[in-house]
């Protein structure tokens, strides 16, 4: 989206739009700006993505921060959530093969001290990501049929 329709959006000048970005970078209220693929449309590419939940022991005086921070050093993790419920953390993961998520898992992962069990889950088709629909044709009549 550009600086004019955002400026038309929230009825500011593209100026002040300009300087409201700006600011927001340097806060760091924004972390950055990124491209989203749909890689599943990209030849030759294949890979998976995993969402693997981990049950962990905080560690003491530090909680989970530590050993979120551990996790998300490792290049596969492409990000680290805290969650309520049965589980901890919940980390994706991307990898070439599902055999490379699963060594990541049983090699590194679980290894770690504080890990006490994961459960790992992963992604068959991706249907809407970051308010992004995947795979939407060109049909976008979505009402149901009545019949008299």
């Amino acid at each position: 989206m550009d600086v004019h329709m955002i400026a038309r959006m929230v009825e500011l000048s593209v100026d002040e739009v300009e300087a409201a970005i700006s600011k927001f970078e340097q806060m760091q209220i924004v972390h950055g700006y990124s491209t989203l693929i749909d890689w599943t449309e990209v030849r030759g590419h294949e890979g998976v993505t995993a969402m693997i939940d981990v049950k962990v022991t905080p560690i003491r005086g530090k909680g989970f921060d530590d050993v979120a921070e551990r996790i998300y050093r490792f290049p596969e993790v492409k990000a680290v959530y805290l969650m309520s419920g049965a589980y901890d953390l919940s980390v994706s993961v991307e990898g070439k093969t599902m055999s490379q998520v699963a060594r990541f898992v049983s090699e590194k992962l679980s290894t770690l001290d504080t890990v006490i069990s994961t459960t790992t889950h992963f992604i068959l088709k991706k249907y809407k990501h970051d308010g992004i629909i995947f795979g939407e044709d060109d049909n976008n009549d979505r009402r149901m049929p009545v019949s008299p």
